[in-house]
């Protein structure tokens, strides 16, 4: 399983477009192939960062997620409300049993 967050920091004044626009298409990501979980997170004291926490089967999964139509749109419309680079991570669980 690959699980991703995804850094995302925007003006003030596209706060509630992003929030808004993210309800909006939230259920068809997670209904991606290969999508077992999202959920969009704010920054407790700093409004404006925002993350995204997904779970991936694989990450050829995650990547033809990347790769599609659907993200190419909708990354188009967030990425113009930006206000600093988006840092991306793709992490591996570790899980040590006793």
């Amino acid at each position: 399983m690959i699980i991703r967050f995804v850094k995302l920091s925007f003006s003030d004044e596209h706060i509630e477009k992003f929030k808004t626009f993210e309800k909006s298409i939230a259920n068809e990501i997670r209904l991606f192939n290969g999508c077992s979980y999202l959920e969009i997170l704010q920054d407790v004291n700093n409004p404006q960062i925002f993350f995204t926490h997904s779970h991936w089967k694989t990450e050829q999964d995650l990547n033809d997620y990347r790769n599609s139509e659907f993200f190419k749109n909708t990354w188009n419309t967030t990425k113009q409300w930006f206000n600093g680079k988006p840092e991306a991570w793709s992490l591996n669980a570790i899980n040590y049993k006793k």
